[in-house]
């Protein structure tokens, strides 16, 4: 093999190739230096703290300074633009698209509001301004326990921390409305100190304890859907475990599916309210997402709440969880098809097929027990006596439950198709049985017709057919939004005010 000298002296081009190659290499090699130190760079001004604050911090926007990408996401939960077929994060008044839900909830504070939910950004102001919490005069005043505050706020830790859990859940939801004011955020997840993921609220960690548990050999991707399942689960209010509080509780002690918290809820005798029409001892499901997603193909293959609804994303060389927490139908390219090849178009389609379906036998639910309640109210009128109607009452319950545990499961119809669609046709056998008995009490009572369908076309019309006087509800809730609510800003702001953080 002849010597690359004499090859170059004979042929010159090839010199001006190897020149022009060996420039090109070094070119690449600066610029890929160049990238390695930039992103290492921003990776330590990424994650260098810029303030130092306590780990109760409850202002979300403090910690933003050390973790401003993660910030910037999160408050994008206040965009309420997106709608898919089934809601959306807009605010809508779910009693006035379905009246059926006044009638269902009679003698509830759902009969009198109900919206949509929206983004976690909205979560303190959205319960102020609901008729469900009232219009407070003083801080011992309305319908509503401080309890009710457990889920919107990382001022709610802050608060048990100082006062103590049990003392928390004593009194008014008007007496710690100038203690909650910061929306969902930061610290209801997160350790301050080293950022891991961590469990706020004590109900989740008493739940597993009872089971024989331990909160903390959860393994991170468990803890990525642990920490939501702190508040989107099914819940009650223990007002026996500690005198005067209503203490946040899980019913899962038999078990986490739909039979097994009835059946927990009947044994200790438990009821949510009383039917104001069939005087049926009610169950009202709050929100068992975590319980539904577990009975589904995603939780079974180790899909976590935050793979779908908070997603990786990059940014400047940067991988960081996504905290625009929202539908993945609003993000299919980074939620969805990071596992699916489907196009988005079908995927979206799959997904409003499940929800046609099954919301279709859900109406239908819907419809027999506004009958069932209506026919139940008829057998009162005539004269039926509480031994004759208790086993009636209670099919009433289970199946209602059944509803409200479909229904209230947000997402429930994706989450676990299967599952949700067995609750729902269980309900449905269940409603269909108490209309039966309904009818051979109606007929020895001396009544062979049938009872008329309410007219309850829209929602004034059917919280009119329930007997509220919404028109004075809302004249509490202006006068309280006009004199209470203000005062409670002023005393947060001068509270926060003395807040210690080090830059």
């Amino acid at each position: 093999m002849k010597p690359i000298n004499e090859s170059v002296n004979r042929r010159p081009l090839l010199g001006w190739l190897i020149f022009l190659a060996s420039l090109i290499v070094v070119v690449l090699l600066g610029i890929l230096a160049s990238s390695i130190m930039e992103r290492r760079a921003e990776s330590v001004f990424a994650y260098t703290p810029q303030v130092k604050h306590d780990q109760w911090e409850p202002r979300n926007e403090v910690w933003g300074e050390n973790f401003p990408r993660e910030f910037e996401t999160y408050y994008k939960t206040a965009d309420t633009s997106f709608n898919s077929k089934y809601n959306g994060n807009a605010m809508i008044d779910m009693l006035e698209v379905d009246p059926r839900l006044v009638v269902l909830w009679a003698g509830y504070g759902f009969s009198k509001d109900y919206n949509q939910g929206r983004g976690h950004y909205y979560a303190i102001e959205d319960l102020q301004n609901t008729l469900r919490t009232g219009g407070p005069k003083t801080e011992n005043d309305g319908p509503m326990p401080s309890t009710c505050w457990t889920c919107k706020s990382p001022d709610v830790p802050r608060l048990m921390n100082e006062i103590g859990v049990a003392e928390f859940y004593k009194g008014k939801w008007a007496g710690k409305g100038h203690e909650v004011v910061n929306p969902i955020g930061c610290a209801d997840c997160h350790d301050a100190k080293t950022m891991n993921l961590r469990v706020t609220r004590p109900a989740l960690i008493e739940a597993f304890q009872r089971q024989g548990k331990n909160i903390e050999d959860a393994t991170h991707q468990e803890m990525r859907s642990l920490v939501c399942a702190q508040c989107h689960v099914e819940y009650y209010f223990d007002k026996k475990k500690v005198e005067g509080a209503n203490y946040l509780t899980f019913p899962w002690d038999k078990g986490m599916d739909v039979e097994a918290m009835e059946e927990y809820y009947d044994e200790i005798e438990f009821k949510d309210w009383t039917h104001k029409l069939s005087k049926a001892p009610m169950l009202k499901a709050q929100h068992p997402g975590y319980e539904v997603y577990l009975k589904g193909i995603h939780a079974d293959r180790g899909v976590s709440c935050a793979d779908c609804h908070m997603p990786y994303k990059s940014e400047g060389g940067q991988k960081f969880t996504d905290h625009h927490i929202q539908s993945p139908l609003n993000n299919v390219a980074n939620s969805c098809q990071v596992c699916h090849r489907e196009e988005t178009e079908k995927l979206i389609k799959n997904v409003y097929t499940r929800q046609d379906q099954i919301i279709e036998n859900r109406d239908k639910l819907e419809e027999l027990l506004v009958r069932a309640h209506v026919e139940a109210k008829k057998a009162w009128d005539l004269g039926a006596d509480e031994a004759t109607m208790k086993p009636v009452l209670m099919m009433i319950r289970h199946a209602q439950w059944r509803w409200d545990y479909a229904a209230a499961s947000h997402g429930g119809s994706f989450h676990a198709p299967t599952e949700i669609s067995r609750v729902v046709s269980t309900g449905i056998v269940r409603a269909q049985e108490a209309r039966i008995a309904l009818v051979r009490i109606l007929n020895k009572y001396g009544f062979t017709g049938e009872v008329a369908y309410p007219d309850i076309a829209t929602k004034a019309k059917a919280q009119k057919f329930i007997g509220l006087d919404i028109e004075k509800l809302e004249a509490e809730k202006a006068e309280f939004k006009k004199n209470m609510l203000p005062e409670w800003k002023k005393k947060a702001e001068k509270r926060e005010s003395g807040y210690q953080v080090k830059l």
